[in-house]
C-alpha cells in the first residue's frame, strides 16, 4: 500500500514545508515586494503546475486522437480540469499579490489580461464538451479542441504580454519581482517544495476523480 501511496506522502510533506519555509523562512527586504514576496511560493508555483497538467491533458488528448480509447479522453479531461483548478487559484493569489503591490487586484495589466484570457479558452473547452451528447463526437471534438486551447496558452501568457508594458514580473519597467529578487533560501522551498507539492496533489485529485468517473462509466453499464 505504501509503495502506491510514496507519492501522494511526498505530496504532504512538500507542501507542509512549502507551508513552513514560505511562512517562516528568511525572505529578502525588497522595497514595494516586502512580505508579499512569499507569495512567489502559492501564485507561482500553481501556475507550474498548471502548465504540467495542461501538457499532460494535451498529451492523452493526442493519444486519444490516435488510439480512440475512451480512457484516454478521461484522462485529457480530468487533467485539464485540474490544470484550471490551479489556473483559478494562480489568478486569486495573484489578485491578492497586485492588490499589496499595485494597490489594485486588477489593473488590466496585459499579463492579467492574458491570464484571464487563457482560462477562459479552458472553461469555454468544458461548456464546448458538455454542449456534445453523443459520446464519441464530443471525445474527438474535445480533442481537437484541446490542442488549440494548449496552443493558445504561449501567445496568451508567455508571449503577448512580454511586448506590452506591464506591471507585471518580466515586463518592462516592472517596479515588483525579478530573479535577482530571490535569494536561495527561496529557491530551495519553491522548486523543491511548493512547484512539485502543489503539482502531485493535483495530480491526486486528478486520480481520484478518475477513479469515480470509471466507477460511474461500470455502475451504468450494469444498470
Amino acid at each position: 500500500m505504501l509503495r502506491k501511496a510514496w507519492w501522494k506522502v511526498l505530496a504532504v510533506a512538500m507542501l507542509f514545508y512549502t507551508f513552513i519555509g514560505g511562512f517562516l523562512g528568511g525572505v529578502p527586504e525588497k522595497p514595494i515586494l516586502n512580505e508579499s514576496i512569499r507569495n512567489l511560493y502559492f501564485h507561482v508555483a500553481m501556475w507550474f503546475g498548471m502548465m504540467v497538467l495542461f501538457t499532460v491533458s494535451v498529451i492523452y488528448s493526442i493519444r486519444y486522437l490516435v488510439t480512440n480509447k475512451p480512457l484516454d479522453d478521461h484522462y485529457a479531461i480530468e487533467y485539464s480540469n485540474s490544470g484550471i483548478l490551479l489556473g483559478v487559484l494562480g489568478l486569486i493569489t495573484g489578485s491578492i499579490w497586485a492588490n499589496f503591490t499595485w494597490g489594485s487586484p486588477w489593473s488590466n495589466d496585459p499579463k492579467q489580461l492574458g491570464s484571464a484570457i487563457a482560462l477562459l479558452i479552458y472553461f469555454a473547452y468544458i461548456v464546448l464538451r458538455n454542449s456534445i451528447t453523443d459520446l464519441d463526437k464530443r471525445a474527438r471534438i474535445g480533442a481537437v479542441y484541446n490542442i488549440f486551447a494548449f496552443a493558445m496558452l504561449f501567445p496568451t501568457i508567455w508571449i503577448l504580454p512580454r511586448l506590452a508594458e506591464s506591471l507585471h514580473p518580466g515586463g518592462m519597467g516592472n517596479p515588483g519581482f525579478n530573479q535577482k529578487d530571490i535569494d536561495g533560501r527561496m529557491r530551495i522551498v519553491f522548486w523543491l517544495g511548493a512547484v512539485p507539492g502543489w503539482t502531485l496533489l493535483a495530480v491526486w485529485i486528478t486520480t481520484l476523480r478518475l477513479r469515480v468517473k470509471i466507477i460511474e462509466e461500470k455502475r451504468s453499464e450494469h444498470a
